[in-house]
């Protein structure tokens, strides 16, 4: 997303950029995310769920964010709903497909099927490339020893090209390289494929007994549940067991309920333990995206003549969680005026 954001303000600005796919179409992992684009309705709140993020890229974050939206919205990309089901957050939901249509659309010159090995003589680059969720090298390296075993909720592509081109050119890593964005889904022999990465997803810690195959627990402080979600990628077989009582099941995490998601993970082929008054969900951490990435300041340069937004930009979401696609689309734009030489 950060890409494609970047490519279209750079055009719309009267630039001619030109986007290096990877893959063999765009939008990354995008195309596998919810859609909902959030920031916290609370800036304090915002600091106190990523206490070790950079305050000021998390205030260009919060501050920006809304008039992002409608300009992405004035290009075209369809609203499916106003509001992100969440309290503590505002933020609007959009069809990921048709957005991610809407973006490749106004970006033009989308090289599909075509890496980026080196940075281009001469000319800013713009690196977006998805941080390195897909690499379980780079995973092992800086998460988990476990990197083996986890879901990898991240699009093929996302194996830390930007990292490596950005240190490369001078750039230093951000705080935060070791954190990432997960999810507890149904472990194997469940199937799980991407279409159904939102769906299957597991988001009832707060109301189970969470443990490890050692029989160790883990009690859930975040509301996002990313705190749990990182502790079992650490864990043997990146594994977690959620046990929930039978009066739980009917507790409801946004649209669904404990049950129905419980539901959906047998139905994908979980190992699923029913008892008298309490079900049982083997779970395994979904990586869906790494939170660390380039250090990048304020106009999100990262080293001279280069730029790093999206997952490959580290420190939004230090110690905790945020919208992965608000920082794209935040930091896309900045990225393409100030590498146009625009004030940020």
């Amino acid at each position: 997303m950060a890409g494609l954001v970047a490519a279209t303000e750079a055009r719309r600005l009267g630039a001619s950029p030109v986007v290096f796919e990877k893959l063999g179409r765009p939008g990354g992992s995008m195309r596998l995310s919810s859609g909902v684009v959030w920031r916290h309705r609370e800036f304090d709140r915002f600091r106190g769920d990523c206490p070790g993020g950079d305050p000021l890229l998390q205030r260009l974050l919060f501050e920006r964010l809304d008039e992002d939206l409608r300009w992405l919205e004035s290009l075209g990309a369809p609203v499916v709903a106003r509001t992100t089901g969440n309290e503590l957050t505002t933020g609007v939901r959009f069809d990921p497909e048709r957005m991610t249509a809407a973006l490749a659309d106004a970006a033009g010159g989308v090289r599909l099927s075509t890496p980026l090995r080196e940075p281009p003589d001469a000319v800013p680059v713009i690196l977006a490339t998805g941080g390195f969720a897909a690499d379980r090298e780079l995973l092992r390296e800086h998460v988990t020893p476990e990197a083996d075993h986890v879901l990898v909720r991240a699009a093929p592509g996302c194996t830390g090209d930007g990292l490596r081109l950005g240190l490369a050119a001078g750039a230093r890593s951000g705080a935060g390289l070791g954190e990432v964005y997960a999810r507890a889904m149904p472990a194997p022999p469940a199937r799980v494929d991407p279409a159904d990465f939102v769906a299957l997803a597991q988001l009832y810690a707060r109301h189970a007994e969470v443990t490890n195959e050692r029989g160790e627990s883990f009690a859930t402080a975040t509301w996002s549940e990313v705190d749990t979600a990182q502790w079992m990628a650490r864990q043997p077989r990146a594994r977690a067991w959620f046990r929930v009582s039978e009066a739980a099941l009917a507790e409801r995490v946004r649209e669904r309920s404990v049950g129905e998601m419980v539901e959906a993970a047998e139905a994908a082929g979980a190992p699923v333990r029913r008892a008298a008054r309490h079900v049982t969900v083997e779970t395994v951490a979904g990586v869906t995206t790494t939170l660390g990435g380039l250090a990048i300041d304020g106009s999100a340069r990262a080293a001279p003549g280069v730029f790093a937004c999206g997952a490959d930009a580290g420190g939004m979401a230090t110690g905790g969680y945020a919208s992965g696609l608000a920082g794209a689309l935040v930091l896309g734009r900045i990225a393409a005026r100030a590498a146009l030489g625009e004030a940020p």
